[in-house]
């Protein structure tokens, strides 16, 4: 029994009492199901008698007293205990947990992904740096954490497009161009340029890539240099991010925005709903009426459009294309665009709590040796996504980076996660699932398989009791992380779930040894070590991870 159907167990109980008339109060749409931390508390422990004490008119001990007495009568309770001012602690037999193990192995890959979203459309925007240079390390962490939560996300019923938006419009785009030109002719790089030995390689790819180029007219030239150094830039971003193993299902282009007039049309709009103003010969956004700090220009007294009304009209776009909730996912210096994003949804005439969500990823640091790592070979003053992959591997880099809340900064140390020690925790993992495939392995060099005759009430020790409440908790992760947009409870309940296996192993003999026979308890501890397995590489599976069968 998993809690889910505990919890509807205990929400039929609850109809059942009220049907005869012992409770008057409406039935709970949920019933919170939770693993007391204290197994002397049963199995599970649910407060719904408080929940319903209010409305029903009675104190919560009676109404627990009302339920017990039906929840006794459930197959596979074995005890049913009343705690404290109303707490039901529920205790499940053997048998009724043991048949967990079956349901996971037969799910396979579905176990665990459920509809707590299902139906909600969400834009869920990442990494977007600028097209400029390489991926940065903080870019590399947004890609690790974007790409586990389209996972989750969609493993929970929502409908996710995943996209990249190219700053590929305004003032960098044309100094990018000019540091290309200047490499290519041999000149240094212009006042504020970029450096770096990939802005040597992408010039000298350019050059060799459009004969003639350096033989046009400097105006010319800057225009190539433009035009084809941003479609190299943009293939090289294209190339780290699947080699990193992430996926973008929209690459859009903000220059796009403004060729097609949606940059206009979206002030046009705005201003029908009664937001916009002009003043002193610019167009504003009046963006304090829901929060931001002061209002924003769209368009400059000049003429000239903002970064700012092409952020409105992209996010326009997004609604537009489909998008219920559009989520961002930003770097650690764009705390200033949280509120000025959220009230360009409620000036559209979004709800700014709900339609739009603007995450703030924190720093990432390096170190080896103790040391932190500051440069990068390639592009001289960042570490890059290559020099990432290169010193801890994809596996290391995606499982750490998403293993923790993005608004905590967070320090990759090389030395640590190139070791096959468990205090690496993407080893620790790892190896718990190549544990579990080595006793697949030898239990089929000896013949041994999963026997249908399963009987589930032998999973009875302590710790096989530990493992399958901790199996049964994994839906309700993964619906967690979903709900909250955090993709690191995935990761972090893998590592729990690894350490109760791993004291399983230790406890709990799965094959005979020598000439001992084969019983039904090998057969049963087999059926539990192929669960957690499949648990194991269904959580790595979303995080991005692979799932090695030795190591």
């Amino acid at each position: 029994m998993t809690p889910a159907e505990l919890s509807q167990a205990v929400q039929a109980a609850v109809s059942a009492a009220v049907e005869a008339g012992e409770l008057t109060v409406a039935v709970p749409e949920h019933v919170t199901i939770e693993r007391p931390k204290n197994r002397d508390h049963g199995d599970y422990a649910t407060n719904v008698a408080l929940q319903l004490a209010k409305a029903a008119g009675k104190p919560p001990r009676a109404i627990a007293e009302i339920l017990s007495a039906r929840l006794r009568e459930i197959a596979g309770v074995s005890k049913v205990d009343i705690a404290g001012p109303g707490f039901l602690n529920i205790t499940l037999d053997a048998a009724t947990q043991g048949e967990l193990a079956r349901t996971i192995v037969e799910a396979g890959p579905a176990y665990g992904r459920n509809e707590a979203l299902k139906g909600l459309k969400i834009n869920l925007e990442f990494v977007s740096a600028n097209p400029t240079g390489p991926i940065h390390i903080g870019g590399v962490r947004w890609a690790a954490v974007g790409d586990s939560l389209a996972r989750v996300l969609r493993a929970t019923g929502a409908e996710v497009t995943t996209e990249y938006y190219l700053n590929d419009a305004g003032v960098q785009i044309g100094k990018f161009a000019a540091s290309l030109q200047a490499a290519a002719n041999g000149r240094p790089a212009p006042e504020d340029g970029y450096v770096g030995e990939y802005i040597v390689d992408i010039a000298k790819a350019l050059v060799a890539g459009v004969p003639g180029v350096l033989d046009l007219p400097e105006d010319e030239q800057l225009k190539v240099f433009r035009a084809e150094g941003l479609k190299l830039m943009v293939a090289e971003i294209k190339r780290s991010m699947d080699e990193f193993g992430t996926h973008f299902d929209v690459w859009f282009s903000e220059k796009s925005l403004h060729d097609s007039g949606a940059v206009e049309k979206a002030i046009e709009r705005l201003r029908e709903q009664g937001h916009v103003f002009d003043q002193e010969g610019a167009i504003w956004l009046r963006t304090t009426d829901f929060g931001d700090d002061k209002d924003r220009v769209l368009v400059k007294a000049d003429g000239e459009t903002t970064y700012f009304a092409a952020d409105a009209a992209y996010y326009l776009s997004k609604r537009d294309r489909g998008s219920e909730v559009s989520v961002y996912m930003l770097g650690a210096d764009h705390h200033g665009y949280v509120n000025r994003l959220k009230a360009i949804a409620a000036c559209a005439g979004d709800d700014m709590d709900r339609n739009i969500e603007v995450k703030i990823g924190q720093f990432v640091k390096m170190v080896r040796d103790g040391e932190e790592v500051r440069m990068s070979k390639r592009a001289g003053n960042i570490i890059t996504i290559d020099d990432v992959i290169d010193w801890i591997g994809v596996d290391a880099a995606r499982y750490t980076l998403a293993r923790s809340s993005t608004d905590s900064t967070i320090t990759l140390d090389i030395n640590l996660l190139t070791r096959q020690a468990n205090e690496n925790p993407v080893f620790y993992v790892q190896y718990a699932h190549t544990r579990m495939c080595g006793v697949q392995r030898k239990a089929a060099e000896r013949g041994i398989a999963k026997s249908a005759d399963f009987k589930p009430e032998l999973l009875s020790t302590e710790w096989e009791s530990t493992l399958l409440g901790q199996l049964g908790e994994f839906p309700r992760v993964l619906a967690k992380a979903g709900e909250h947009r955090e993709p690191h409870h995935v990761a972090r309940y893998l590592e729990d779930l690894a350490g109760d296996y791993h004291r399983f192993y230790d406890h709990c003999q799965i094959l005979p040894k020598g000439d001992e026979p084969v019983t039904d308890l090998t057969h049963a501890r087999l059926w539990l070590a192929d669960a957690t397995r499949t648990v194991i590489a269904n959580g790595l599976t979303l995080l991005g991870v692979s799932t090695p069968e030795r190591m």
